[in-house]
């Protein structure tokens, strides 16, 4: 069954009524996912979040912050936008107060913000341990990282102060959509600079920082493997043999990153623009709930990715469970695979993908001298 929505004179942007159906198979559809997605994702980064603030090899990682970060954004919108999101589709229109319509694309573009800015942070820092390793130290002491946080969530917020005091554009309800976003005032509105602030940079600079960063490993395994062709070992297939397997992990860690963010957010971002008169409204919805996923994978692929993440999950869990059974001798100091935990501020900083991009001229320089003195 399809439902018309009537457009009334006082909240359109034109003298011109608007008429939009809406499939009522696909608003329940984007109800049902909506209500979905908000548990799965308050869940997934609450316990993201609170695993890594937990682990104490973890906690004070420059990664790591920009982790939680990435998570609280996450976290909020799930927690409030898209409860809220239910509701307007399940309803088909906006039931509740006026101050919650102005609220609402408030958190909802502000939080969507945070998120790609935090993974805008997370990329420039695999890049700089990568590609300049001796400047790590000083750039994410953690007095910068607190200013990187702080800009994070106070530029993401303030792009939608112009709307929200109603000086380029304002928030309220578009009739035809039943939802509360960005509208025009005197013919403008701020959706283009969103756009390109919000999403063409942050995609340019994730794009850009992994491919220098893939750059940057290949040369030095090429290095490597120059010097061993050199001095052959009775090693070396089997050294061969794992850097192939990590140039795989970190070819296949790449696509997942750039894949799930372009799929969550691309199609909303150009069906946005391209067809902003929404002609064709099913294919917003559906674009819209692809958009929402962002906020529910995000978890699993920045901190379910590396290992080091995966025993902090572990170590929660395992805390939890043996806390119900009235186990007091737990122990959660090892880490996992046995190994001592080290400390130093180099190494904090060396989480998400790491393991795999730990490939710099400095350790190249390192596994020559080390090949050479075992001649």
């Amino acid at each position: 069954m399809n439902r018309l929505i009537n457009t009334m004179d006082n909240y359109t942007n034109g003298p011109d009524s608007v008429e939009i159906y809406y499939p009522r198979e696909a608003t329940i559809f984007a109800s049902i996912c909506a209500v979905v997605f908000s548990v799965l994702g308050v869940i997934g980064n609450l316990i993201t979040a609170i695993a890594l603030l937990r682990c104490s090899k973890l906690r004070h990682h420059a990664t790591t912050a920009f982790v939680i970060s990435l998570c609280m954004s996450d976290l909020l919108f799930c927690a409030i936008n898209l409860p809220l999101t239910a509701s307007r589709y399940i309803n088909q229109a906006w039931v509740l107060s006026s101050t919650l319509c102005k609220l609402f694309p408030f958190f909802f573009y502000g939080n969507v913000a945070a998120s790609l800015l935090s993974m805008v942070a997370i990329t420039i820092n695999r890049y700089i341990l990568i590609s300049y390793h001796s400047l790590y130290d000083k750039l994410y002491a953690p007095r910068y990282i607190s200013l990187m946080l702080v800009f994070v969530w106070v530029f993401s917020f303030s792009m939608m102060v112009p709307p929200l005091v109603e000086v380029w554009g304002y928030l309220g309800l578009d009739p035809p959509t039943f939802s509360c976003t960005i509208l025009k005032k005197d013919g403008k509105s701020p959706k283009k600079m969103l756009f390109v602030l919000g999403f063409i940079l942050p995609c340019v600079v994730i794009i850009t920082s992994y491919s220098c960063i893939y750059w940057k490993v290949r040369q030095s395994r090429r290095n490597l493997q120059a010097h061993n062709a050199v001095g052959p070992k009775p090693n070396n297939a089997a050294h061969q043999f794992l850097q192939r397997r990590e140039d795989i992990r970190l070819t296949r860690l790449m696509l997942i990153i750039f894949c799930c963010f372009l799929l969550c957010f691309l199609p909303l971002m150009l069906v946005n623009v391209a067809d902003d008169e929404i002609h064709y409204p099913t294919i917003h919805v559906m674009a819209s709930v692809l958009a929402w996923a962002s906020s529910v994978v995000n978890p699993f692929i920045y901190a379910g990715s590396n290992r080091q993440y995966r025993a902090a999950y572990r170590k929660l869990l395992c805390c939890v469970s043996s806390q119900g059974r009235g186990d007091t001798g737990y122990r959660t100091g090892a880490p996992a695979g046995g190994g001592s935990v080290t400390h130093s501020h180099s190494g904090s900083g060396k989480t998400f993908i790491t393991d795999t991009f730990q490939y710099n001229a400095a350790a190249d320089k390192v596994n020559i001298v080390r090949a050479n003195g075992n001649d």
